[in-house]
């Protein structure tokens, strides 16, 4: 089942009013997702070493603590007897002797783990670091076509949520675990070294105590990679609720996205509290076992000594070694919980990681700048024989097929979703071609880099897009490089220069978040003068007048006659009195061409462009 239909599953139960957690919601392969967290700490190997040194050393130093506090209390019971009986007393030069030295051992054992601690952090915190940068870097190599399957949500969840699981979970993990294998092992052979049968009656506990963990933990795996899913889902459905809280209100969804937000919260609920339950159940639970081994060593104990074969002190360390025995096998098995949240939450991470990427550049890319850096590219576009579907199984372009000549206007029309924005999305190489090729100025759009081809390229958009800064920030995006003075000729080239000095901080105005303080508009005015300050020699212009009125549009209509002169411009528009001087206008129908033409030829052949349109004409009588 695909991420995409366990989504949908999850949701339609969940507005059913429960949620079925499927088994298989859990990491899928624990193991070799640590192998591979493994991989991204070789670099930090010297320093684990020396980690693990100071962490044998501070374990060792506690666990050497017990003996010698029981040889305290040994001399101190033989003084007290040796008192009672009138022949002697308390030897306090040796008792302070064996006080000195549990003061230097636990003062040893304290510094070790404070620097093997803040080392791990550290390693910690540069893993993760090192993993948000690949991230980072992995979101502008993904092709488009991730972003069209995936939330921007749940993207955003595997960046923030998962990483920070990783990073407070990671160096916990490998100190607990370290210590926790070290002072088992310790601890056992203090055991032996006191008392044999002791410590075989003690270990009549672990079996017991793995059992019941291993039960525990099998439980809980499940509803940890639920967790951090569900998670996703969440943080997804707020992101495009916080996005579209406008349209949201406009159409009264409210209710509607209150149900679907219970929906997914009612689901990380319900696996939060059973992971959660599952990991607090290990401690009254390794408690109770090891309880039923303080009676057994009491009893043997109380035997041994009565019998005269241990000493008070010896039994008084044996029964604080088998409280600290349990505890880090306590601590393993809750690292066991730890571990498969993080395993869950570095799976979604790596996902996204090996994630495919866009086609990588050639080798040897077509060099587009002459000596001085210009681009040398003339804007000659041919499309050969081109075949497209977002969906292999759908075929939105078939076999398109046009030569467009360097400098020439081009007015792609047709009816909604005939593939005129496709079209220039390919062009672009936003997508890969699934036949055919394109080509700029004879060269396959493939020789290029990515960066050179998009280069020649100015986009203006549908859906305008503002970053958060001024607006000499946001029209300098089209060129970095723009000094302040083009930046203002490009904003008037636009007609946005007036409406830019009436604000009461002009160009230095700041932009918000979501661009709610400037009219749609203009911020479709900016992107267009964003356009003019980049100068390329081809244009796109995806219905680029849409979103303002009639007479701004005029306006934009003189500016971008002069942006295009000398340049090849793609026009997508669906008013088509925008589109009369184009020197060609093509007709799309389910991705083939039906006619071409000019715009006075495909009146007078009275067809596909003639019905588009005469019948917005009868639109607006009615």
């Amino acid at each position: 089942m695909s991420d995409k239909n366990k989504k949908k599953k999850r949701y339609q139960s969940g507005m059913s009013g429960g949620w079925a957690l499927e088994a298989n919601d859990q990491a899928k392969d624990v193991k070799k997702t640590y192998f591979k967290l493994l991989h991204y700490m070789k670099p930090y190997n010297i320093q684990l070493i020396i980690i693990t040194v100071f962490a044998l050393v501070g374990t060792i130093f506690t666990i050497i603590g017990p003996k010698i506090m029981g040889d305290a209390t040994t001399t101190i019971v033989n003084g007290l007897r040796l008192k009672f009986t009138n022949q002697g007393g308390i030897d306090f030069s040796a008792l302070n002797k064996i006080l000195l030295q549990l003061f230097i051992l636990y003062t040893a054992a304290m510094l070790c783990n404070i620097i093997q601690g803040w080392m791990m952090t550290k390693i910690s915190q540069k893993v993760t670091y090192d993993l948000r940068k690949k991230l980072s870097a992995k979101i502008n190599r993904l092709p488009i076509s991730y972003f069209d399957k995936e939330s921007y949500g749940d993207v955003l969840s595997r960046i923030t949520n998962d990483a920070q699981t990783m990073s407070e979970s990671l160096a916990q993990i490998i100190q607990q675990i370290l210590v926790g294998i070290v002072m088992v092992l310790g601890i056992l052979y203090m055991m032996f070294s006191i008392s044999w049968k002791m410590t075989l009656m003690s270990l009549i506990i672990v079996p017991l105590f793995g059992l019941g963990m291993a039960i525990l933990v099998k439980k809980s795996q499940k509803f940890f990679k639920t967790q951090q899913d569900t998670l996703g889902d969440v943080n997804g459905h707020i992101e495009e609720m916080y996005g579209g809280h406008l349209v949201m209100k406009a159409y009264s969804g409210e209710q509607q996205s209150i149900q679907a937000f219970k929906s997914y919260n009612d689901s990380l609920e319900e696996s939060a509290w059973k992971a959660q339950f599952f990991s607090g159940v290990m401690f009254p639970v390794s408690r109770f076992i090891g309880n039923l081994g303080y009676v057994a060593v009491c009893v043997v104990g109380g035997s041994l000594a009565m019998k005269g074969e241990l000493s008070i002190g010896d039994i008084q360390a044996f029964i604080q070694y088998l409280r600290n025995f349990t505890q880090p096998i306590t601590s393993i098995a809750q690292m066991a919980n730890v571990m498969q949240a993080t395993a869950a939450a570095a799976e979604r991470v790596f996902e996204f990681l090996e994630e495919k990427e866009v086609e990588e550049d050639p080798t040897n890319p077509v060099n587009i700048y002459d000596e001085n850096g210009a681009i040398t590219i003339k804007g000659n576009v041919d499309f050969d024989h081109v075949a497209f579907g977002y969906n292999p199984d759908h075929i939105i372009i078939k076999d398109f097929s046009m030569h467009v000549n360097a400098g020439q206007k081009v007015a792609i029309v047709g009816k909604t979703g005939a593939g005129k924005t496709t079209l220039v999305k390919l062009l672009m190489r936003f997508y890969p071609l699934n036949h055919g090729s394109i080509k700029l100025d004879d060269q396959d759009i493939t020789d290029f880099t990515a960066y050179d081809l998009r280069n020649c390229f100015g986009m203006v958009l549908q859906d305008a897009w503002l970053h958060s800064g001024t607006i000499m920030e946001n029209i300098r995006y089209g060129n970095l490089d723009a000094s302040d003075e083009e930046v203002v000729q490009a904003a008037k080239a636009a007609y946005v220069d007036h409406f830019i000095r009436t604000l009461e901080d002009g160009y230095h105005t700041k932009i918000n978040e979501d661009s709610t303080n400037i009219s749609q508009g203009q911020k479709q005015l900016l992107t267009i003068a964003r356009a003019f300050l980049k100068d390329p020699k081809v244009l796109i212009l995806d219905e680029a007048t849409s979103s303002v009125d009639t007479r701004t549009e005029i306006l934009i209509q003189k500016g971008m006659a002069k942006l295009m002169e000398g340049r090849t411009s793609f026009i997508i528009a669906h008013r088509l009195s925008t589109i009369k001087n184009a020197d060609m206008i093509i007709v799309l129908d389910h991705g083939d061409i039906v006619e071409v033409g000019t715009h006075t030829e495909l009146l007078l052949k009275n067809g596909a462009y003639a019905a588009l349109y005469n019948s917005q004409f009868e639109d607006i009588e009615e």
